[in-house]
């Protein structure tokens, strides 16, 4: 706190920007600014939040607007120039390596993904400006393109955390030294050959359930031999010590994930597997089955016949007396379909060490509210070739014998999918990377005094930086993301495939939940849909979050936009559309489905979208990581052998052992270790965590509307939470909770918590992704 007295004439008018220069010898963070006793205004609040490097960094002066807010044609006349000159300068020029005082926002495609140094193993496409891989833009560094190939960028030494975003972009020294688990776990890439040597008695398998379990309850115990001193040699045994967990004895133990807290085998059950589609980690794939048997939108000229071999005979015995027509007619059958999605990659991502399929399942909607399990398809490309379509079986449930073993089998190979699909599209593609061209085309093009970008702005916190900390150490060749997640080398591919068919307006929950079949329109019901799931706990808790955003977001933009005609003239809103659109999203800029940003619906829409994806979405696939899939037989990531054959030593085995069988099929144990490690870090809250409803300061604007709005929209988020509360003690709703007995909480906003905790709570919205 700096004490600063300035001689002032009324006659001078209200100070609205001021210049600073740092001629100290380092930089500075400047929180905020406040002038007392104006005269003839009073107090003035400057918001700068921004670090101030020393002034022979910057070819320009460093301005700092007051909290006042203006659209670009209400900006005093000599505020106008400094706010256009301040988007030029954030804008930089495109040229040259970007050094930690630049301020520049600026894009790149993903070409900073490979390792030509490592030969082609290790090289990876380029994502983006490319129709067969197309992807969202990323924030430039500039850094040189690699010696060996000129189309990668080249990279920084593995654990490095100087990657650059511009710094205001960068964590804070809280959230820095709560991510810095985050690194120390990246230290598994350089120790894979010393660390699994550790495993290989047991030739890196889990033995039984119980191993599993001795990670959270013993750990794994630590051998006193060549390889562990060779490991303690490489590195300070401070860090490995911090990695490992280590308590003298035992090597990597873990919280007790919430899906075994209560019970150690309700994960097993029917009903927890089904209930997991509406109320888990992924709760955003499941669809109402619309037509028998499934179909498929496989070209099939270059897939063949890709429809599913599911019969009535499969599923009607285990229909409660209900035929497939009168279920399909009374909105009862749905649907978890990754077939589509993984079958065009599944020749080549088996040709690793994974073996798994594409799969279909099917769930019965009972009188009572739950998903009951139908049958599962497991399909595999034709060993003749592509074109000759799938070759496919079905498996349906059975509880006891090798009928209840081969069962378990099919519902692991169908948790792989949606865990690997969950992982690489509904996370990392679909909040993660769609968000980026958002927040550079917003410091591009949109002033710090722009009513758009004050409500915005809270919901990109620390996003650029987690992102580019991803693709240093995890959607990099060969990073944890490949190693821990089925589809490997492919992973990025794979996703970059899948968004071609990204559509933004359909991030609207509402939208969304329309075109899976999941609602109805219905003007009678709250918010406007009818639910064909009552107890769907991720949409009637997403949709009373939604509405919310919706109604915050309106009334703040009315408040400035008194006509569609004002937004059509708002220079910096038309020219930041134009730049996601072209620019930040470009290789979709022809799509039909762009809104013009012409009308105050359409620039509402979007910025609810926008909000909604980077907190409530984000939230409820990220945070949910470590509660459901900690334990990795109940979210397992990998399928290493295929589903055994009548006659095979395989098929003995899972006769004789299926426990043993069931993990010799799941991710392996050192894959276990490095991914647990990962979504541990990945579900923990900050300790400075700003939650939805929350602002990091107050008097973030002047104006009284919209800070009153903005009050009214945290009184709305507190309903919410009390509501969710009681819906979780409603007996009736059975999929609020599930055998597991753990409530579902991860769309409880958690706007009433100041307590800057942070930690496994499985509860929370974040403003921003900052995970």
């Amino acid at each position: 706190m700096f004490s600063v007295t300035f001689d002032w004439h009324e006659s001078m008018g209200v100070p609205g920007a001021f210049l600073i220069k740092n001629h100290h010898h380092s930089q500075f963070y400047l929180r905020t600014v406040t002038l007392e006793d104006v005269p003839g205004h009073g107090r003035v609040h400057f918001v700068c939040n921004s670090w101030v490097y020393p002034a022979h960094r910057y070819k320009y002066d460093r301005v700092f607007f007051s909290n006042k807010t203006y659209l670009p044609c209400q900006t005093p006349e000599p505020l106008r120039k400094y706010r256009e000159e301040e988007l030029v300068n954030l804008r930089g020029n495109g040229k040259g390596k970007l050094k930690e005082w630049d301020r520049v926002y600026d894009y790149d495609c993903y070409n900073d993904l490979g390792m030509p140094e490592k030969g082609t193993k290790f090289a990876r496409p380029v994502l983006g400006r490319s129709l067969d891989c197309p992807y969202p833009r990323r924030g430039r560094t500039g850094r040189k393109p690699h010696k060996k190939d000129p189309n990668t960028e080249s990279r920084l030494f593995l654990l490095s955390l100087n990657i650059y975003v511009p710094r205001d972009e960068r964590f804070n020294l809280v959230k820095f030294s709560d991510f810095l688990a985050y690194a120390l776990k990246s230290l598994f890439q350089i120790l894979i050959p010393e660390i699994a040597a550790l495993f290989d008695k047991t030739i890196n398998e889990f033995d039984s359930f119980q191993d599993v379990l001795d990670l959270y309850e013993g750990g794994v115990k630590l051998p006193n031999d060549a390889t562990l001193k060779k490991i303690r040699d490489c590195l300070p045994w401070e860090m490995i010590r911090e990695l490992a967990r280590n308590d003298g004895e035992r090597f990597m133990k873990f919280p007790m994930p919430a899906v075994i807290k209560e019970d150690r085998s309700a994960w097993r059950t029917d009903e927890e597997f089904a209930r997991e589609t509406l109320a888990g980690v992924n709760p955003v794939i499941i669809s109402r089955l619309q037509e028998f048997p499934p179909a498929s939108k496989l070209d099939p000229k270059a897939y063949g016949n890709q429809k599913s071999i599911i019969t009535k005979e499969h599923i009607e015995r285990n229909m409660n007396g209900l035929t497939v027509e009168e279920a399909l007619k009374s909105n009862k059958l749905f649907i978890l379909n990754h077939h589509d999605a993984l079958m065009p990659f599944l020749r080549r991502i088996n040709s690793t060490s994974t073996k798994t399929y594409a799969t279909r399942t099917l769930f019965l909607l009972q009188e009572d509210g739950t998903l009951k399990p139908l049958a599962i398809e497991l399909s595999l490309p034709h060993p003749q070739g592509d074109s000759h379509g799938a070759v496919s079986k079905v498996f349906t449930p059975a509880e006891d014998g090798i009928g209840g073993s081969v069962w378990q089998l099919a519902k692991a190979y169908a948790a792989v999918n949606d865990s690997g699909y969950h992982q690489l599209i509904c996370h990392w593609l679909n909040t993660h990377a769609v968000i980026e061209p958002f927040i550079i085309a917003s410091n591009r093009q949109l002033s710090v005094v722009h009513p758009i970008y004050k409500l915005l702005h809270p919901h990109f916190r620390d996003t650029m930086n987690i992102n580019a900390m991803a693709r240093q150490t995890l959607i990099n060749a060969g990073g944890v993301l490949e190693l821990t997640v089925f589809p490997g080398k492919y992973a990025l591919e794979m996703s970059a495939s899948i968004y071609k068919t990204w559509v933004f307006t359909d991030q609207a929950l509402p939208v969304d939940l329309i075109k899976r079949g999941m609602a109805v329109p219905d003007s009678s019901c709250p918010n406007g849909l009818e639910l064909l799931i009552e107890d769907y706990p991720y949409a009637v808790d997403g949709l009373e979050i939604w509405s919310a955003i919706e109604t915050w977001v309106t009334d703040y933009c009315c408040f400035y936009y008194q006509s569609d005609e004002v937004v059509k003239e708002d220079t910096e809103i038309q020219s930041w559309w134009a730049e996601i659109r072209n620019e930040g999203h470009g290789d979709l800029k022809d799509e039909p489905w762009w809104p013009e940003m012409k009308t105050r619906i359409e620039l509402i829409q979007a910025c609810t979208i926008i909000i909604w994806v980077a907190s409530a979405f984000h939230a409820a696939v990220n945070f949910g990581q470590y509660p459901y899939a900690g334990y990795l037989p109940n979210r397992p990531t990998v399928s290493r052998r295929f589903m055994p054959e009548p006659g095979t030593p395989e098929y003995a085995e899972l006769e004789k052992d299926p426990d043993l069988a069931f993990l010799k099929t799941i991710t392996a144990q050192f894959q276990t270790l490095l991914g647990v490690s990962l979504i541990e870090v990945l579900s923990r809250h900050s300790a400075d965590e700003i939650y939805l409803g929350q602002r990091d300061t107050p008097e973030w604007t002047s104006d009284a509307e919209p800070l009153a709005a903005f009050e009214r929209f945290g009184k709305k988020l507190l309903e919410i939470e009390n509501r969710i509360m009681d819906r979780n003690n409603d007996s009736r709703l059975k999929n609020r909770i599930g055998p597991i007995k753990m409530p579902y909480t991860l769309l409880y906003p958690n706007t009433s918590d100041y307590s800057r905790e942070g930690g496994l709570t499985g509860k929370g919205i974040p403003n921003s992704i900052s995970i």
